[in-house]
């Protein structure tokens, strides 16, 4: 009986051991490919390390490809990712309509897609983002507490992202009854070329121009495009100006401690990242969009589309709480007060 015993435990721990070993090697065979857009913008780099800590900790190998703000090279990319043994696919899509056969692609060799930061409106894929809508509505309310008056700028994002139009519809919203009485004026609107800062700057310094700098206000739809309107109003002795942005630049967040820069609208990329990892995960082994935690059911795209999705709440930082993302380890405090030297915050005192 006792030898039967030990030969049972045996054949037991060896069939332990053996679902151990081979669960481990699934998770070392899970591949999770990323397609970003333009992968030498600032802020991708803090994203690309929150999904790598996620693939790290499920034992899950990682490979990219940047497009290079190319939607053409993207096309290819996906393409790659795909020949190269993707088990799931996550996009940073250039052009959001262009993307599309590729993600039909991937579909059809049965891997997962999930459209990250910025909408690809398309049955299947996950969606996953911060709430851009209310990131415009923070931007709008941040100018409009210092500026309720005047001529307003809009520079939005480009044309080819939803995101921009997803944010000017949140500005909108907050300002329209202003517009409507005439308290505001819209002097210039704009989209921004690929999110170009100097696309930005030139759009402005023409908007300046045809208005023979009669600007109050500048609803800018990100950190980038923002510092492009601020060289812009620089270079006129406008400094100072309320201007908006978004993603928590450490140059952006600098310029709002010197007053330079009225709001960034926080979206821990660290956190987005991490997310977009896990969820990959989940995917590639399997998992329904819809049994993902904490996901929803969304369809505020422009075709309706029924997806899967999650919206993690911005923060929008001023001169007033930027110890937010100092005591976040998002910024270290000589960064963001660098070159502050009157009028500084208290987060620089």
């Amino acid at each position: 009986m006792k030898k039967l015993t030990k030969g049972l435990l045996g054949a037991v721990a060896g069939a332990v051991g053996g679902m151990v070993i081979a669960g481990a090697a699934m998770a070392a065979d899970l591949v999770v490919g990323v397609s970003w857009s333009n992968f030498q913008e600032e802020r991708w780099k803090t994203d690309e390390a929150g999904i790598r800590s996620a693939l790290d900790a499920a034992g899950a190998k990682y490979i990219s490809a940047d497009a290079g703000g190319s939607a053409e090279k993207q096309l290819a990319d996906v393409e790659s990712l795909i020949a190269r043994g993707a088990n799931a696919i996550i996009i940073l899509a250039w052009d959001s309509g262009a993307i599309l056969p590729a993600v039909a692609k991937a579909q059809a060799e049965g891997i997962p897609v999930l459209g990250y930061d910025r909408l690809i409106e398309a049955p299947g894929v996950f969606y996953l983002t911060f709430d851009n809508v209310e990131v415009g509505r923070m931007q709008a309310r941040a100018v409009y507490k210092v500026q309720p008056k005047g001529n307003y700028v809009f520079i939005k994002g480009a044309a080819t992202d939803p995101n921009a139009d997803f944010l000017h519809g949140g500005q909108l919203e907050v300002l329209k009854t202003a517009i409507d009485k005439g308290d505001i004026k819209v002097v210039g609107e704009q989209y921004t070329d690929g999110w170009k800062p100097e696309n930005a700057q030139r759009n402005m310094e023409q908007i300046l121009t045809k208005n023979n700098n009669k600007v109050d206000a500048v609803v800018a739809s990100n950190d980038g495009t923002a510092g492009g309107v601020v060289a812009a109003l620089t270079a006129q002795g406008m400094e100072g100006l309320p201007v908006s942005g978004q993603d928590g630049d450490h140059a952006a967040l600098n310029r709002v401690a010197r007053g330079l820069q009225t709001v960034s609208v926080w979206k821990d990329a660290r956190a987005l990242g991490k997310a977009a990892g896990e969820i990959a995960v989940q995917l590639a082994k399997g998992q329904t969009g819809s049994a993902v935690k904490g996901a929803i059911s969304w369809s505020g795209g422009a075709k309706g589309v029924k997806m899967d999705a999650i919206l993690l709440p911005p923060v929008p930082v001023t001169k007033d709480n930027l110890d937010v993302v100092i005591k976040a380890g998002w910024v270290k405090k000589d960064v963001v007060c660098q070159g502050v030297s009157q009028n500084a915050p208290a987060a620089c005192n």
